[in-house]
């Protein structure tokens, strides 16, 4: 990518200069668990937070591209540990949680960055449900799952940190053929928003990070796509370390807040035309 499409990018999607002291102390000594690290931002992610001090514990579903990830930390003198984990397959998302508090007996930070996307137009996914199932069980009922897990491991050792890898299509109004996508990761967005405010007491803090556009493998096979300026991976897995430092909030573009506004505004007085016409017809 060059310089200055990269600084197209970062103007629009937003960018996050990593302070490396701020996330040494963030993480040196603790265990991070990442999601979806055998790829795009969760690879790079946790070779970042490798480098920072943290042992991070990779998964995803291919076992050579994690192991080989964890050869490549090790040798730059990080600590990785390799679990192979389909997130769909609740068995084996039991079995991690099981594997984690029998090894590790503690979480520090779950960073949930497994996803899938799917756009199709909705003509030719009438026979195609299976689709929607799995974009549910990994952008949704999945990570739902591993963090109920681990949230008793957070609790008896006075905290943790949750960082949520969203996109910011969850922000944004819906877009034809991308309703799966959309409502499966606005669905885990959503949850875990609700979910923090009865964590707080037991010390469990929630950071989101709403990434733009990132030219990976899961958006390649999108033509329309590669118009819009990408995200450089480096720069997304920036955010993710930004959000850990900060331990709280959201990250992502800074024009986010003004769709949020936008979609509000426009909710409400859709709200309040159906409910007089309601009241006219009733």
């Amino acid at each position: 990518m060059g310089v200055a499409k990269r600084t197209v990018s970062r103007l629009f999607y937003g960018y996050r200069r990593v302070n490396e002291r701020g996330l040494a102390r963030a993480v040196t000594g603790k265990t991070v668990l990442v999601t979806g690290a055998s790829h795009g931002i969760g690879r790079a992610t946790a070779r970042k937070l490798a480098a920072a001090g943290a042992h991070v514990v990779l998964v995803a579903r291919s076992q050579h591209h994690l192991d080989d990830l964890a050869a490549e930390i090790t040798a730059d003198g990080g600590a990785a540990i390799a679990l192979r984990t389909n997130l769909t397959d609740f068995d084996e998302v039991d079995n991690l949680t099981k594997y984690v508090r029998d090894e590790f007996g503690r979480v520090d930070i779950l960073v949930s960055n497994a996803g899938k996307s799917v756009r199709r137009a909705i003509h030719d996914s009438y026979d195609r449900f299976h689709e929607h199932q799995s974009l549910i069980n990994i952008n949704y009922l999945g990570p739902v799952k591993l963090t109920l897990g681990l949230l008793p491991l957070m609790r008896a050792h006075g905290g943790g940190l949750l960082v949520n890898v969203a996109t910011f299509a969850t922000r944004l109004p819906p877009w034809p053929r991308w309703a799966g996508y959309q409502a499966s990761k606005s669905a885990f967005d959503i949850w875990l928003r609700g979910t923090v405010a009865e964590l707080r007491q037991d010390g469990i803090r929630l950071a989101t990070v709403y990434p733009g556009f990132v030219d990976t493998r899961m958006s390649a096979p999108t033509a329309h796509l590669r118009r819009l300026p990408p995200l450089h991976l480096d720069d997304a897995a920036n955010l993710v370390c930004a959000a850990i430092v900060r331990g709280r909030g959201n990250i992502g573009p800074r024009w986010i807040p003004l769709i949020d506004g936008a979609a509000g505004l426009c909710q409400d007085i859709a709200s309040r035309v159906a409910t007089t016409a309601h009241r006219h017809m009733a």
